[in-house]
């Protein structure tokens, strides 16, 4: 990771102040760097010790990154990480266009690896992740979102980059096919279960460990699997007040709907989905190699449904 690190402050460089300051402010953020241990976790599972393992973990850091400029912007989010987002800081064009260098430096650097499948992956990845964007944009404060809808839109804004980057991984290793889709189904079924938990975290968490306001799903109208569990449990007075919330982004209304969420157990309801989704993660991992590696990603797994941030 520290290497994977030294790529990144070289590939940041710009002969633009604007993009060189915008990309290391929210960079050197920190972040949990989940996508390219996984991609560096799959390497070494399967054997594979190459420097290019470096570079295209940066790059699926530099696309997750670009991913969030562009979402506090849409999301109008003021706190990331516990420090003002980027565009809090140098306003939303900045934001917007600096999201687009570091696309744009991404798919530069994912030409070193000369591999037309890690293009394909990664290129199919990015259009997919937008395209989860755009479906997340139309649901919100829409209270009728059903579990389903709830699913295809988190696997295909915050897992398919999970998915993809175990997916190059296994590619860069010269993995074979069933091995290759043990490392995508391990990255999908993470993905899956860490915005299940990101989204649990948005009623129950602690705003000086997360780093980010509290109900901001709430705020920005978004119906995810606590409101829905909570709704599909409710009686019709609180079904009523938490559709109210989600339809008016109304903030006011958080400790009423947390109330409810506790009540009616939807929080269980959530976890048994992310650790249903972990424990698929982890049968995943265990038709890997046996070795340090593969034990690390079970071991990553099993702790993702204890995280608090």
């Amino acid at each position: 990771m520290r290497e994977v690190d030294r790529v990144i402050a070289r590939r940041l460089d710009s002969g633009v102040p604007l993009v060189s300051s915008v990309s290391r402010y929210i960079i050197s953020a920190g972040g949990k760097r989940l996508r390219p241990a996984l991609l560096l976790l799959c390497c070494g599972a399967l054997g594979y010790r190459g420097d290019q393992r470096f570079n295209m973990a940066a790059v699926v850091e530099f696309i997750h990154t670009a991913t969030l400029l562009h979402d506090d912007v849409v999301d109008e989010s003021a706190l990331r990480r516990g420090a003002p987002t980027a565009n809090a800081n140098f306003g939303n064009p900045a934001s917007v266009l600096v999201g687009d260098f570091l696309y744009s430096r991404a798919f530069q650097m994912m030409v070193d690896a000369q591999s037309m499948r890690i293009m394909h992956v990664l290129a199919d990845a990015t259009n997919i992740i937008s395209e989860g964007e755009v479906m997340q944009l139309m649901n919100m404060h829409n209270a009728d979102l059903d579990e389903a809808g709830y699913l295809q839109v988190i696997r295909s804004k915050t897992a398919k980059l999970f998915e993809a980057s175990a997916r190059v991984g296994a590619i860069l290793s010269g993995a074979s096919p069933l091995q290759e889709e043990a490392c995508a189904e391990f990255g999908q079924a993470m993905g899956t279960a860490f915005q299940v938990i990101d989204d649990v975290l948005d009623y129950t968490g602690d705003t000086a460990v997360m780093g980010k306001n509290l109900g901001d799903d709430l705020r920005e109208g978004k119906t995810t699997l606590p409101l829905i569990a909570a709704m599909q449990r409710a009686s019709e007075a609180e079904r009523t007040t938490i559709q109210t919330a989600i339809e008016n982004g109304d903030v006011a209304m958080l400790d009423a709907v947390v109330a409810i969420v506790l009540k009616t157990g939807a929080l269980d309801v959530a976890r048994a989905s992310a650790r249903a989704e972990a424990e698929r993660a982890i049968a995943a991992a265990r038709r890997l190699p046996e070795n340090d590696y593969s034990a690390c990603l079970i071991n990553l797994a099993h702790q993702l449904l204890e995280r608090n941030h």
